[in-house]
């Protein structure tokens, strides 16, 4: 009879915790370098012109550390980056939504006169919140989307001073008005619905991550 051999240590499972320990690593590199960039005053205006750039590289890590994505993984950012582009469209044009406001030219590329980084920003707020509230072993769904939707309310909070120093965006009255904050909620809400009913398995830290790092930077600005 055959002696069993010793199986190897599985391979992929370490490599998948290197990766993302080393993602976690890059996240808080670059939004501390930006933080240093942005808050002297020599450096600024050249890192103002890298804000693009660090989306769409906080994106791409999102995308290339979810673990087994597939359709339905596509198909939730195809339907978040689109829906969070168009509610910017019908929330400058009509003012119906957030209230008067207008884009300035931090954030790049626009396509009728909406920063295409805005389909970005969206998609990872809602990813970033839906996996941290998964994160946190929190079992009612409605209490995951009621604690998301808060979480993201705090975070445009701190956002929206700093938004308008950098020109993302800019108030008709110099400070969003409190329609922006109920509105916020109930489209981050939403979006966190979908967020749960694609029923993603719970993710590495990568996301929690970025936001973590979002509210540290934004805080730290003020």
């Amino acid at each position: 009879m055959e002696r069993t051999q010793n199986l190897k240590p599985i391979r992929p499972a370490r490599s998948f915790y290197e990766r993302e320990t080393n993602t976690v690593r890059v996240i808080v590199i670059f939004h501390l370098v930006g933080f240093i960039g942005l808050y002297f005053l020599p450096t600024k205006p050249y890192f103002i012109h890298l804000v693009p750039v660090h989306l769409w590289l906080m994106m791409l890590l999102v995308l290339i550390n979810h673990d087994e994505p597939g359709k339905k993984f596509l198909a939730f950012t195809g339907i978040v980056f689109l829906t969070g582009w168009l509610v910017e469209y019908c929330g400058v044009y009509t003012g119906a939504l957030f209230g008067n406001y207008t884009y300035g030219h931090t954030l790049g590329i626009s396509v009728f006169k909406i920063p295409v980084l805005m389909g970005v920003t969206w998609f990872l707020l809602v990813y970033t919140t839906g996996v941290s509230m998964r994160k946190l072993n929190i079992k009612p769904m409605i209490l995951r989307i009621f604690g998301g939707a808060v979480l993201l309310v705090i975070l445009d909070f701190l956002i929206e001073p700093i938004a308008q120093r950098l020109d993302y965006w800019h108030w008709d009255g110099n400070e969003a008005p409190p329609q922006n904050y109920i509105c916020w909620f109930i489209i981050s809400a939403a979006l966190l619905v979908v967020f749960e009913l694609f029923k993603f398995k719970k993710q590495s830290m990568v996301g929690p991550s970025i936001l973590i790092c979002q509210f540290i930077f934004f805080a730290a600005l003020q």
